[in-house]
């Protein structure tokens, strides 16, 4: 009778355990399509002239440039990438950047997304760049990005 019981709240844990697992699964499957569907729409959006990606960027959110150039930087908050960075751009472009998204990845809280910016610089010279960005995400708002691209193309731009 011991045995019996014993076994039998074993196997009432051990369910409870893959339950928990499977459960934890979903969230994180969820999760990770909240975050893409997000990411996707935001690009959508900036592709349209509706927005940006930069509208997602929480207040506090870290952005880093990769990278050895002298646009190369860690701006510690949205304002400081929006005025150091994000308006100086704009301001050597005669057109928006337009994105091409080539892929989103999620995995938990982290989205990749690969893409091309083009655009027209003021002094009629194209624009071209392809970008691998690293977004982690904190209840729909972007929290830190790690961003890649040819960052001698954007020095080439800004001079």
């Amino acid at each position: 009778m011991i045995i019996k019981h014993r076994s039998s709240n074993i196997r009432g844990v051990l369910a409870l355990l893959l339950l928990l697992v499977i459960s934890s699964q979903a969230n994180a499957h969820s999760v990770e399509e909240t975050n893409s569907a997000l990411i996707r729409q935001a690009f959508d959006d900036w592709e349209n002239g509706r927005g940006s990606v930069f509208d997602l960027l929480a207040e506090d959110a870290e952005w880093t440039v990769a990278g050895v150039s002298p646009v190369s930087a860690v701006y510690p908050t949205r304002q400081a990438l929006v005025e150091q960075a994000v308006e100086p751009i704009h301001a050597q472009l005669a057109t928006a950047i337009t994105p091409e998204v080539k892929h989103i990845i999620a995995q938990g809280n982290n989205v990749v997304v690969l893409w091309d910016g083009t655009a027209t610089a003021r002094n009629g010279a194209p624009y071209n760049n392809s970008y691998a960005w690293h977004l982690v995400m904190e209840d729909g708002a972007i929290t830190r990005v790690m961003a890649f691209l040819d960052t001698w193309a954007l020095v080439e731009l800004m001079e």
